[in-house]
């Protein structure tokens, strides 16, 4: 839904992006600047900076890599790709919950990958390093969200399960285990 939403964005598949040629292209090409959208302690956090802070660390060419998966699959490209381990990371203060009700997240306030970007791209409108119109941004992950709950509520569907009141529960507990093992597979 992203890569329809934004015009210079591409998709790049892949688990481990250490050679990868496209990836790498972007990172060694003369005047771009380089950072991934990921959480953490050291970020540059994009909330709280004000626009010549802003503009100053993304230059004239920014590039932003987003790792869009489930949490476990993200942390798991970021381990294996050696390549995004060692960019700036920027990262965000949220202080809204996901509409994102079907998708199980590590923490309350985490985003789904569209929800992040919409915010990303938000601050750096708000610190004129962006002019992207964000107008109707969400829409089409809104109106796949009304059609699962069309979906869910719909008594014909072969998988409806009745619940209180016809209401769906929102997904409320997080990750509880956190040693829960994933298992990725790649086609040869």
């Amino acid at each position: 839904m992203t890569k329809l939403q934004l015009q210079n964005s591409e998709i790049i598949v892949g688990v481990d992006f250490t050679n990868n040629k496209r990836v790498n292209e972007i990172l060694t090409q003369e005047n771009n600047s380089s950072f991934l959208l990921y959480p953490g302690k050291e970020n540059f956090n994009l909330s709280v900076k004000n626009s010549s802070e802003t503009g100053s660390l993304m230059g004239d060419n920014p590039h932003l890599f987003i790792l869009d998966g489930t949490w476990p699959c993200a942390r798991k490209m970021l381990s294996l790709s050696k390549n995004l381990q060692k960019l700036k990371r920027v990262s965000f203060d949220n202080d809204i919950k996901s509409k994102f009700i079907f998708k199980q997240q590590p923490e309350a306030l985490c985003l789904s990958t569209i929800e992040s970007i919409y915010t990303v791209i938000n601050l750096l409108k708000e610190n004129k390093v962006e002019q992207c119109d964000t107008k109707g941004f969400l829409s089409p992950f809104e109106k796949m969200i009304e059609h699962q709950v069309m979906y869910i509520q719909n008594p014909n569907n072969k998988n409806y399960r009745p619940s209180k009141n016809g209401e769906i529960p929102v997904k409320i507990n997080y990750k509880l285990n956190p040693l829960i093992s994933v298992v990725f597979e790649q086609e040869g």
